[in-house]
């Protein structure tokens, strides 16, 4: 799937993306905490709130719970408001959608960046956003038209040579960002364009100032759900500058720039933004005057939204969220995220200069009954109740619910069960010598894990993850290791620690089911580095003509699901939601994607917020 937010463990879109807090592409992927800096169109204003309860064994359910925020009293005119970020480290501040990579950073630019297009509940672009499009008889041509009135913060108009210099940047054989993939390299010419074989990408054309063309080389049903690359690069601010150094500037780390309802005043990096509202903004001036934006700590968030320090976060942390959960002073707001933990397997390497995973069929982890013992050993239905009270549950395959059309939940993933975990490593010659197993060949089998530290719980659920595999006959070191750091050692720079077997991860996936953002033989984000002629099959057909039929594409996910169930690169753990406690006095805010509410739009109903009683 591709590509927005890290948080706990491991997540703009990547045009849309794969966002790594993991990643993200066009509609794309992300890590764990990874957000879109498009304008997420929000829900429906007409779904009517509701109190969340526990049930009678103690648990919430999502189902409970509504995604947009009651109005109480009328909107005051200016304003504003304070956002927590929540997160145990700085922010990276990789601060534009060709750069960045964590969800993190996705949560910054959302307030002073967005994407060309916005996207129905479906997830299929609208004619909604800053430009309008078309599409070609044939669906390989897609025409879009900037409207007159979008502006950069300068003032300088939005062009249809901006976004065409966007994808010069991505495609160019200096740019060390995580965009350039198959999205790309599917644009006619752009492959030329990479390898110097050509100086421009013959697939583009500048019609006029605001219009351009864009052509593939095949038509694809994830064009129209996040395939196109939608965010462009101001060419007046970049132009001049080497490819290679755009990533480090000051133009990117700094004193970033956008088309968004807000503009950036100030940044203290990795710790807080001041945004003052952008008058010029395209769908119009925004209710409020500014938005302060800071970083909280998982572990003071409760006393900050009590005490109404902030009137928003990103995501509360769902541990805490039962012991909180009649706070007077908010409202909270919840959905089926986009997204899923994992426990990843490292099967390989990343080749920096062709782009591509090398498969290691000697790696520690190769062993795919090694890797079903391990997801047999673990109980996530009881994680899910037990440290997340009914708000992330069990998963089962690697599309999560949050795509109802493809996701398959016939297929139950490998169930709890130590004693077929057992057997399994019996069979595969994994075999006990004392307390712990050795490898087939005798040699002592250790297996080096690490993870996120973030809440309160991100270490004891690590932990219980070991014990599990203790339990089986598996010696499991375990290491936290912060968010930054975590991902650099699982590979999102392209070199990966040799002293990583196994990781704990998650993403937040974009709008588009394709998953070959993910898990593409040549995607950056494939952390495992797997590759395997039956899953480039199944990718591929999922991108073909004949996968324009619903039916026919959800039944290629389907046994992509089932292969990946099989072969485990990764397995999921949970599946997730988001809540997000929101202070009474904030009007027409709501969370989610494909709806009418947009962050312009955002007002207060008194100058104070509300406290806790």
């Amino acid at each position: 799937m591709r590509k927005m937010k890290r948080s706990l463990f491991f997540t703009f879109i990547l045009s849309l993306l794969v966002i790594l807090s993991a990643c993200t592409s066009n509609g794309g992927d992300k890590k764990e905490g990874e957000a879109s800096p498009s304008p997420s169109p929000s829900p429906s204003a007409t779904d009517a709130a509701k109190e969340p309860e526990p049930k009678e064994d103690g648990l919430f359910s999502i189902k409970d719970f509504s995604n947009v925020k009651t109005n109480e009293g009328t909107a005051l005119k200016g304003g504003t408001i304070t956002y927590g970020l929540v997160s145990d480290t700085p922010f990276p501040g990789t601060l534009n959608p060709v750069f960045y990579s964590s969800a993190p950073d996705s949560d910054v630019m959302s307030w002073f960046d967005e994407t060309l297009l916005t996207w129905d509940k479906s997830y299929v672009y609208t004619n909604d956003g800053a430009a309008t499009y078309e599409v070609s008889e044939d669906g390989r041509t897609f025409t879009l038209k900037i409207r007159d009135n979008v502006n950069w913060h300068d003032g300088k108009p939005v062009t249809a040579q901006d976004l065409q210099f966007a994808h010069e940047v991505i495609g160019h054989k200096d740019y060390d960002g995580p965009r350039y993939d198959s999205n790309f390299t599917n644009i006619v010419g752009m492959v030329d364009f990479h390898e110097g074989k050509a100086d421009k990408i013959s697939g583009i054309e500048i019609v006029d100032d605001k219009t351009i063309k864009i052509t593939y080389i095949e038509s694809t049903p994830s064009l129209l759900t996040g395939g196109v690359w939608i965010s462009p690069l101001a060419k007046h601010i970049f132009g001049n500058m080497e490819v290679a150094k755009m990533s480090a500037s000051p133009e990117v780390r700094v004193k970033p720039i956008g088309f968004g309802p807000f503009k950036v005043d100030s940044i203290v990096p990795g710790e807080s933004v001041i945004y003052s509202k952008n008058t010029d903004y395209w769908r119009g001036e925004p209710a409020l005057d500014g938005v302060v934006l800071k970083v909280i700590s998982p572990s003071t968030v409760v006393q900050q939204v009590k005490g109404g320090e902030v009137d928003l976060v990103n995501s509360f942390p769902i541990d805490q969220f039962k012991d909180n959960a009649s706070l007077s002073n908010i409202e909270y707001l919840g959905a089926i995220d986009r997204a899923y933990t994992y426990i990843g397997f490292k099967l390989g390497t990343w080749d920096k200069e062709k782009k591509r995973v090398v498969p290691n069929d000697k790696a520690k982890m190769a062993n795919v009954s090694l890797r079903k013992a391990m997801w047999h050993a673990v109980d996530n239905d009881q994680v899910g109740k037990k440290f997340y009270h009914g708000l992330r549950w069990n998963a089962t395959t690697l599309i999560p619910p949050s795509h109802p059309e493809y996701h398959d939940a016939t297929n139950l993933g490998v169930t709890y069960d130590p004693e077929a975990a057992n057997k399994l490593l019996d069979e595969a010659g994994y075999k006990l010598n004392g307390k712990f197993r050795t490898n087939p060949d005798g040699s002592e089998l250790v297996i080096n894990f690490i993870s996120m530290t973030g809440s309160e719980i991100a270490e004891p659920l690590a932990r219980y993850y070991v014990q599990s595999w203790e339990a089986i006959g598996l010696k499991v070191n375990l290491e936290m290791v912060e968010f930054n750091a975590f991902y650099a050692r699982v590979g999102d720079t392209g070199e990966d620690d040799p002293n990583v077997d196994i990781y704990q991860g998650a993403w937040t996936v974009g709008i588009d089911v394709d998953p070959s953002a993910l898990y593409g033989p040549d995607a950056l984000y494939n952390f495992p580095r797997y590759e395997s002629e039956e899953q480039s099959r199944l990718l591929k057909a999922g991108l073909s003509k004949e996968a324009f039929d619903v039916k026919k594409r959800q039944e290629i996910y389907k046994e992509w699901q089932a292969l990946m169930v099989n072969e485990i690169p990764v397995f999921p753990t949970l599946y997730r939601s988001i809540i997000v406690p929101v202070n009474k006095r904030i009007l027409h805010y709501a969370i989610g994607d494909g709806t009418n509410l947009y962050p312009h739009q955002i007002a207060i109903s008194q100058e104070k917020p509300v406290v806790a009683q």
